[in-house]
């Protein structure tokens, strides 16, 4: 029996006129390659200004005589680190702030969670508009508040209380923790606590053993969002806090600048370094939380 062999003609029908021609998709590559080396370049260039302070604040705490200016460190020393390192300048403010933003953050993430838990399971007439007044609160300054807050505080003699700062601190950052913790809890299904149910647990126990383990991730954004902008927050610390040892390491910062050509920029620098770690441990001890996503692959089987 004979056979024909179609292999050439298929070849031919591949190469036919009927065929798309390559150089113009090569055209089009070549048309999008300079916008993308453009972009590029201007995402460098934003890099760049982003790099150079901190690359001014390593050089800067390592020099005898640093200035304004990037320079390099002509012969590198310690000694702004040594002129730091105390209890007055360094270890109490930073002591003070662990104790403010810490218990804040503690606060402010429990009092999310307990929150969120009923705007993300329960309807209401009342959700929509609570969501919103919640929404609209973030959205006010710090500043716009300060100076009622401060007659407030004046009034019930709570000024310089490291506990009512702490509350306050707790209290600004709810309505964003509410919202994104809600927002993450969203996204653990319903069917699982109803499951949790039928096997007796209650709403508490839900919370806690079933949504909780599911959305870590979650509440490890909150924690960490809540404690880098409490950490920096300079203004309500100033505010509310008058005796000096109270003070946390965002305000006596300050206490390097002067006036005449007078600032300290080595210990400065150094001190902006030190004022640094906290924020870079706790990132680094929760970055397995923040890449691990939620974990509803294996509570979905079955």
């Amino acid at each position: 029996m004979a056979t024909t062999d179609l292999r050439p003609a298929a070849r031919a029908g591949r190469s036919g006129g009927a065929a798309r021609p390559a150089p113009a998709v090569t055209t089009a590559r070549h048309r999008i390659r300079p916008a993308r080396v453009a972009v590029n370049l201007v995402l460098l260039v934003i890099s760049l200004l982003f790099v150079l302070p901190l690359v001014w604040m390593v050089f800067a705490s390592v020099s005898s005589t640093a200035g304004f200016e990037l320079t390099l460190p002509v012969p590198p020393t310690l000694d702004n680190f040594h002129a730091i390192l105390n209890t007055e300048t360094t270890f109490r403010p930073l002591l003070n702030g662990l104790l403010l933003c810490g218990g804040a953050t503690l606060i402010c993430v429990v009092v999310s969670i307990l929150a969120a838990y009923p705007l993300s399971r329960y309807r209401s007439r009342l959700r929509r508009p609570f969501l919103y007044t919640v929404l609209f609160t973030t959205g006010l300054p710090i500043t716009a508040v300060m100076i009622p807050v401060y007659s407030m505080f004046v009034q019930v003699e709570l000024i310089d209380s490291m506990v009512a700062t702490t509350l306050f601190l707790a209290a600004s950052a709810l309505p964003i923790g509410i919202w994104l913790m809600k927002n993450f809890m969203d996204g653990v299904p319903v069917v699982l606590e109803e499951a949790a149910r039928i096997d007796g647990a209650n709403a508490m126990q839900s919370l806690t053993r079933v949504v909780l383990p599911l959305m870590w991730p979650g509440v490890t954004v909150v924690t960490v969002f809540t404690f880098i902008s409490m950490w920096g927050n300079f203004f309500v610390p100033f505010v509310l806090l008058l005796s000096p040892e109270k003070l946390p390491a965002s305000v006596s910062v300050f206490t390097f600048l002067s006036a005449h050509d007078q600032t300290q920029y080595g210990q400065l620098a150094a001190f902006s370094l030190v004022y640094t770690l906290p924020v870079v441990m706790l990132y680094l001890l929760l970055t397995r939380r923040l890449g691990g996503g939620f974990a509803l692959g294996g509570a979905l089987k079955g």
